[in-house]
């Protein structure tokens, strides 16, 4: 009978010190933030409009990287810079993160005076509610359309034209940016091997006299590019071959 008892008290001083150890802890968790996504009834038409600008900015934002690349001055550094160490023989040096983060940097500063048209002439004033969205977008594509025409070959924009069975516009406001962007990609890729090419050239000589120099002297069995790689610094760092790149590109673009 005594233990029966002491066996009932044992579990009842159990549960109590189980509950008050529970609330104790409960009492010490701290409050975090619950994150939920819910579609619920719009109240005002306002709430719908809102709900899809949001989604618009998302999507552009995802969409950054490409237009980034497409419709700027990226194209045609970056692929100029791979010319460059392509030529050099130099592997992974400088390494990409470098030639990229210059190419990008270089693009942001030729790009300010028609950012800053952008920003002057379409956001701040939107920002201010002084014009709409729909005339924001309109003043916003028009510094970005003259920069991509003044660079575009005639020749890729009417190539667009025709498959896209467009009529041939009287000024350029009226060339759609569906046909505008691929040709101003083509007309940049152009470009830049045309530089690429010429840059190819003085670097490909010496290899080649180094190689006819081996050849002749019996050293059949010695890589050239470990001859021609030195003489290939040398001549680019003589010459500041990076100040005369960079100069090149940025004066390219007018």
């Amino acid at each position: 009978m005594k233990k029966n008892i002491f066996t009932i008290i044992f579990f009842v001083f159990t549960i109590i010190i189980l509950g008050e150890h529970q609330l104790f802890a409960q009492s010490q968790t701290p409050l975090l933030p619950k994150v939920s996504l819910s579609i619920d009834k719009a109240k005002e038409p306002g709430d719908v409009a809102i709900s899809l600008q949001i989604l618009a900015l998302m999507t552009i934002l995802s969409l950054a990287p490409a237009i980034l690349i497409l419709t700027t001055s990226f194209t045609r550094i970056v692929i100029i810079f791979h010319f460059v160490r392509q030529a050099l023989g130099t592997q992974q040096m400088p390494s990409n993160q470098i030639l990229i983060g210059l190419a990008l940097f270089l693009t942001f500063f030729i790009m300010t005076p028609v950012w800053r048209e952008v920003n002057d002439k379409a956001i701040q004033p939107y920002l201010a509610e002084e014009i709409s969205d729909v005339d924001a977008y309109k003043t916003a594509i028009n510094p970005v359309r003259h920069f991509m025409m003044k660079l575009t070959r005639e020749k890729d924009l009417m190539l667009f034209m025709r498959f896209a069975s467009e009529e041939k516009p009287y000024s350029p406001d009226d060339i759609p940016l569906q046909a505008l962007v691929p040709a101003f990609v083509v007309s940049e890729l152009r470009i830049a091997f045309q530089i690429g090419f010429l840059l190819y050239v003085p670097f490909l000589m010496i290899d080649m006299i180094v190689a006819s120099v081996l050849m002749s002297m019996g050293m059949l069995m010695l890589p050239p590019i470990m001859i021609s790689l030195p003489f290939k610094i040398l001549l680019f760092v003589l010459v500041d071959g990076w100040y005369l790149i960079v100069n090149s590109v940025v004066t390219s673009f007018g």
